[in-house]
C-alpha cells in the first residue's frame, strides 16, 4: 500500500478543496492515522495560517503540529529557484514528508492552488514533488464555462502530462454541468484507456456561493448586525435602487442585497420580506458608500428578533457590485456547512470503494535519485560511523567535508599536516570548523609504531623489514588503511589524487577479501533523471574472465538489493539473445549461465544489448519472454574499456550523477575516487561508504 497519495490540480479555482476533504474523511475511514501535508503554501498577511491546513486539521481534529504540516511558502520557493537552488526544494519537501510518514498510516498531500500567473512552473513543481515523493496522483480538473469536448481536450492534456513522471491514479473533472456529466464521462472513458479511473463531479452551487464572511474580507467591511450568520452563503445579489414595491419583486432564494446606507426604505423592507413567507430568505445586506442608517432606523433593527448579516462599506454601489461578483468562494475551517456537502458530495460522485482498493494494491516502479540520495543520507544517520581520508589537504576534500560535518552524518578523520590543512581551509574560505574533526599526521600519531609494527608482522613473510613497515606508514593511503585494519575508523574514501591501485594496493594487502570472494569489483549508482541504475565494473578490472563476470554480477545484485534497489541484472554484450556469436559474446553467454546456477532466484538476462536492457519497446521486441529486458536495474559491463566509457559517457551527455565507484568484496570498505570527482562526487562516496561500515 502506499504511504501516501497526492493532490493536484492543472488550474486555479478547480474545487481541489472538494476532493482533499472527501478523501480525508475516506482515508480516515480505513485507519486512525492519517497526515496531512502542503508541500508549498501561500504566502498570508500578519502570519495567518494557510486556510486549507486550518480547515482539513481543525476539522478533522487530526493530531499534527501546524509547523509540520508544510514545507515553504511560496515566495520563499521562488527565491531558491532563482538562486538555481531547484533541488534543495525537492530535497528539503522530501525531508519533511517523511518526518510525516514516519508517524502516519497514510499522508494526504495537497499540491498548489495555481493562483498566481507563472502556472507552467507549478505544474512543474507539482510533477517533480509528487515524482520524488513516489505517490500516486489524483488530478482535479474544473469543468465550467467550457462545452464537454473542450474539458475533455483538457483532461486528456493532463492526464497525458502527468502520466509522462509519475502514476495516475484517478482524475477528477468538478464543476461540471450536471446535465453534462453522463456524457462527459463517456467521452474520457473512451479517450482515456490507460486504466486510470474516471469521475466527473457536476457543480453544486452552494459550493460555488461566497459567504458573507468572504464578503467582509473581501470588501474590508464593518459588521453592524447578524455577526453570528456571517457563514451565510449568497447564491447571488441584486441592487436595491429602485422603490421598494419594484425591488422586492427581485428578491432571489439566499440573495444578497447591496444598497446605498441611506435607503432606509430598502434595508428594512428586506428585513421584513427575509421573514415573510411569501419572499424567499436572504443572505445578509450591503450598505454601500461608508452610510449607516441613521439612529431611530439602527433602534428598529435591533429590536428585532432575527437580523441577518448587514455589512457597511465605503466603496460605491457600482464598485461593491463588480467585487462581488468576481470573489471565487473558498471552504474555510468554521463553514462546517460547506465542508459537509463537499464531503456529501464527493460521496456521492466518487466510488471510494474502488479508490481505496486502488490505494491499498499500489506500488511505485518510481525511484527517483532525490529519493535515492535521500534514503542513502538517512540510512548513514541512523548509525553514526567514522571515515578517514587520505587526501587532507585536497580542496575538494576539504568542501566535502564542511557538507559532511554540516550534515552530522558521519565522524571524520583528515590526514594530512595539520598546519597545511588549517591554511587551506582559511584560504579558500571553506565554513569548516576543524573542532569538529580529526586531523592525523602519520609520522606525528601516537599510533605511528604501532601502526608499523602490525604492518611488518602482517607482512614479513613478504619480505617486508620493520624500516620498510614505517616508510609504509608514512604513506597516507597505508595509514588510514591501517586506521580501518585496526578499528581506529571505519571505511576510508581515497582517489582524488592518488591512482587506484595507490588507493587499493594497501586494502588488498592487509583489509583482504571476504570470505568465498575471489575478486574486488566496483560498482556506480547512476543516478539518472528517472531512475537509478547500478554499473558494473567500471572501475577496477579491465578484462574479467566467465567466472569473474559471474561474481561481478552477483555482487552487484547484492549491493543493488542493500541500498534498496530490485536488482534485475542485464549481462551486456553487442548482441542480444541467442543471435550473436564470437568470443567475447561467448563469454557473457556463460558467465550469465554461471550466474544463474549460482543465483537460482536471480532475474538476469545475457547477452543483450544496453538499448534493449533499458528500453520496454526495444527490449521487448527483442527478448519478448525476459523479466529483465526493458526494466534492467544492474548492467554489468563485459570488460573495463567499455563500461568505465559508458559510465563516463552517460554521466556526461545526460547530466547524471555518478555516485562510486564503491568497491565490492573487502572486509571492511575502501573506496576509490575518480581523479576527476567533484566534492559532490566525494560528499556521496563518504555517505556510501558509511553505510557499507553499517553492515560489518
Amino acid at each position: 500500500m502506499s504511504k501516501g497519495i497526492y493532490v493536484a490540480t492543472i488550474e486555479p479555482n478547480s474545487g481541489k478543496s472538494v476532493v482533499v476533504l472527501g478523501l480525508m474523511r475516506m482515508l480516515l475511514g480505513k485507519t486512525a492515522k492519517v497526515g496531512y501535508f502542503r508541500p508549498i503554501i501561500e504566502d498570508t498577511k500578519n502570519g495567518e495560517p494557510d486556510n486549507h491546513i486550518n480547515t482539513v486539521v481543525s476539522y478533522f481534529e487530526l493530531d499534527i503540529n501546524y509547523k509540520k504540516t508544510f514545507a515553504y511558502k511560496r515566495s520563499e520557493v521562488l527565491e531558491l529557484y532563482n538562486k538555481g537552488k531547484s533541488g534543495d526544494v525537492i530535497d528539503h519537501v522530501i525531508k519533511r514528508y517523511k518526518y510525516l510518514e514516519e508517524r502516519f498510516d497514510i499522508v494526504l498531500v495537497e499540491g498548489t492552488d495555481f493562483s498566481h500567473e507563472n502556472s507552467s512552473l507549478e505544474l512543474d513543481i507539482n510533477m517533480l514533488i509528487s515524482k520524488n515523493l513516489g505517490l500516486p496522483v489524483i488530478i482535479v480538473s474544473r469543468g465550467d464555462g467550457l462545452n464537454v469536448s473542450e474539458i475533455a481536450d483538457n483532461v486528456q492534456i493532463a492526464h497525458d502530462t502527468f502520466k509522462e513522471e509519475v502514476d495516475v491514479l484517478s482524475i477528477m473533472t468538478n464543476k461540471v454541468k450536471p446535465e453534462d456529466t453522463s456524457k462527459l464521462k463517456a467521452l474520457l472513458q473512451t479517450r482515456i484507456t490507460s486504466g486510470t479511473d474516471i469521475t466527473v463531479i457536476p457543480k453544486v452551487k452552494s459550493l460555488a456561493s461566497p459567504t458573507i464572511k468572504e464578503i467582509v474580507k473581501k470588501l474590508e467591511g464593518n459588521i453592524l448586525f447578524g455577526e453570528d450568520l456571517i457563514n451565510n452563503q449568497s447564491e447571488n445579489f441584486s441592487v436595491g435602487a429602485m422603490q421598494l414595491r419594484n425591488y422586492l419583486t427581485h428578491l432571489k432564494e439566499n440573495a444578497l442585497v447591496i444598497t446605498p446606507g441611506d435607503r432606509a426604505d430598502i434595508i428594512l423592507g428586506a428585513l421584513q420580506a427575509n421573514i415573510s413567507k411569501n419572499y424567499p430568505k436572504i443572505s445578509g445586506i450591503v450598505l454601500t458608500g461608508g452610510l449607516i442608517p441613521e439612529d431611530p432606523i439602527l433602534k428598529l433593527i435591533e429590536g428585532l428578533s432575527s437580523v441577518v448579516p448587514i455589512i457597511s462599506v465605503k466603496q460605491g454601489t457600482f464598485a461593491v457590485t463588480n467585487i462581488i461578483g468576481k470573489i471565487r468562494s473558498k471552504i474555510y475551517a468554521e463553514n462546517t456547512e460547506k465542508i459537509e456537502t463537499s464531503i456529501a458530495t464527493f460521496e456521492k460522485h466518487v466510488d471510494t470503494d474502488k479508490l481505496s482498493d486502488d490505494l491499498i494494491t499500489f506500488q511505485s516502479d518510481i525511484f527517483t535519485p532525490r529519493m535515492f540520495q535521500y534514503n542513502l543520507l538517512q540510512r548513514a544517520l541512523s548509525n553514526k560511523k567514522h571515515i578517514v581520508l587520505p587526501e587532507g589537504t585536497d580542496e575538494r576534500v576539504l568542501r566535502a567535508a564542511a557538507r559532511l560535518i554540516d550534515a552530522q552524518v558521519v565522524d571524520l578523520t583528515l590526514i594530512g599536516d595539520e598546519s597545511i590543512i588549517k591554511e587551506q581551509i582559511e584560504k579558500l574560505d571553506i565554513p569548516l570548523d576543524t573542532t569538529h574533526i580529526n586531523i592525523v599526521s602519520p609520522l606525528k600519531s601516537p599510533h605511528f609504531e604501532d601502526y608499523a609494527n602490525t604492518f611488518y608482522e602482517l607482512r614479513k613473510h613478504k619480505n617486508v623489514n620493520l624500516d620498510m613497515a614505517k616508510d609504509a606508514m608514512a604513506d597516507v593511503s597505508y595509514f588510514a588503511t591501517m586506521m580501518i585494519y585496526k578499528g581506529h575508523a571505519d571505511g576510508m574514501v581515497s582517489g582524488a589524487v592518488h591512482t587506484t591501485a595507490h588507493t587499493l594496493r594497501p586494502a588488498l594487502q592487509f583489509i583482504k577479501t571476504k570470505p568465498g570472494v575471489n575478486i574486488v569489483s566496483s560498482v556506480f549508482f547512476m543516478c539518472l533523471e528517472d531512475r537509478v541504475s547500478v554499473f558494473g565494473d567500471c572501475a577496477i578490472n579491465p578484462n574479467p574472465n566467465a567466472e569473474q563476470l559471474a561474481e561481478i554480477a552477483i555482487s552487484s545484485a547484492k549491493t543493488a538489493r542493500d541500498f534498496g534497489i530490485e536488482p534485475k541484472v542485464a549481462m551486456l554484450s553487442y548482441s542480444s539473445g541467442a543471435s550473436g556469436k564470437g568470443e567475447d559474446v561467448d563469454k557473457v553467454r556463460k558467465a550469465t549461465e554461471i550466474a544463474k546456477a549460482q543465483e537460482p532466484e536471480l532475474k538476469i538476462e545475457g547477452p543483450i544489448q544496453y538499448d534493449a536492457a533499458v528500453d520496454m519497446r526495444i527490449g521487448k521486441s527483442k527478448l519478448p519472454n525476459s523479466e529483465v529486458a526493458g526494466q534492467a536495474s544492474v548492467l554489468i559491463f563485459p570488460d573495463l574499456n567499455t563500461g568505465n566509457n559508458t559510465y563516463k559517457a552517460v554521466q556526461r551527455e545526460t547530466g547524471a550523477l555518478a555516485i562510486g565507484p564503491m568497491l565490492q568484496g573487502l572486509n571492511k570498505p575502501v573506496n576509490d575516487l575518480s581523479r576527476g570527482c567533484t566534492a559532490d562526487d566525494i560528499y556521496s562516496t563518504v555517505i556510501i561508504t558509511a553505510i557499507q561500515a553499517q553492515d560489518l
